[in-house]
């Protein structure tokens, strides 16, 4: 029997490796299917699978293939997917033998910056080093640059750069922030955004697309909201904004609603003591409570 399920398990990956083959981009479509109004990192992505493929094949022909260098930046308010998309890049690269490992470490400035002269060398090395073979990604990156010329962040910088150069083929660095912020960061860094062939801006959600994120998200948990769940939900959201411009249009928000609403029905369902399995799917008006910060 051991031997069976072990002959089973090979045969299916070498099925999943050869239908990965003969269609690769259907690969990319499947890993993407559930982000919302990413279409330009799927192009993206694709072009990378085509570029890989191609080269493998000008060296096959003696040609001499062409350089790739994939960090990147990512330009989007919070909420917008940021780090969800990082760590599925990070996956679907190790499975097209870009990254050796495909592990992913999320770091921030304290992570980088040291407390003396040297430290942050140092620091900084080190988690490169951790990195190699998978994805660094750096969250509000522009606060290493907020110190001035004295501050180690300038130190962070010019480490993080010298090693793209030395190590592009080894790991994949990926900066994000708020697109303004990012914007002003490279200006004072002149020649780091040539760095980064490839930039993606995450634009803010539309009503249409949080009700979209809101549906995936509750049937995923295998809830559903009921038609009265919807127009509130979508009229609370027209309102918020309206009231708070463009920040406020993030996925996190939309996933905290849903968390509270479910204990809401939870607490409604037992108060009713006699329920049916439809009614334990779903999440009515009543259910639907809003927070005041997002």
């Amino acid at each position: 029997m051991f031997h069976d399920r072990e002959h089973q398990a090979v045969e299916s990956r070498e099925i999943a490796a050869t239908s990965y083959t003969a269609n690769p981009f259907q690969k990319i479509e499947t890993q993407f299917e559930d982000f919302i109004g990413l279409d330009h990192l799927k192009s993206t992505v694709k072009e990378i699978y085509a570029s890989i493929y191609v080269n493998q094949k000008r060296e096959e022909a003696g040609l001499k293939p062409s350089k790739q260098v994939l960090h990147m930046l990512f330009k989007g308010n919070p909420g917008t997917g940021k780090t969800t998309v990082a760590r599925k890049i990070s996956e679907l690269f190790h499975e097209m033998n870009v990254l050796s490992k495909g592990h992913f470490i999320e770091a921030e400035r304290a992570d980088l910056v040291g407390e003396y002269i040297g430290h942050t060398a140092q620091k900084t090395r080190d988690l490169v080093k951790k990195a190699m073979g998978g994805v660094l990604f750096i969250d509000e990156a522009y606060s290493l640059a907020r110190g001035g010329e004295k501050d180690f962040g300038k130190e962070a910088i010019d480490t993080l750069v010298k090693h793209m150069e030395d190590h592009h083929n080894d790991f994949i660095l990926i900066l994000a922030g708020y697109p303004d912020e990012m914007d002003r960061f490279l200006r004072l860094n002149p020649g780091l955004q040539s760095r980064f062939p490839i930039i993606l801006d995450f634009k803010d959600y539309s009503i249409d697309e949080l009700m979209t994120i809101a549906k995936q998200m509750a049937s995923e948990r295998e809830y559903e909201f009921s038609k009265d769940a919807e127009w509130k939900l979508k009229d609370h959201l027209i309102r918020m904004q309206q009231q708070r411009g463009s920040g406020f249009s993030n996925g996190r928000y939309i996933r905290n609603v849903i968390e509270q609403s479910i204990r809401k029905q939870a607490m409604r369902i037992m108060k009713q003591n006699r329920f049916t399995p439809a009614e334990l799917m779903q999440i009515t008006g009543q259910d639907l409570i809003f927070q005041t910060k997002t």
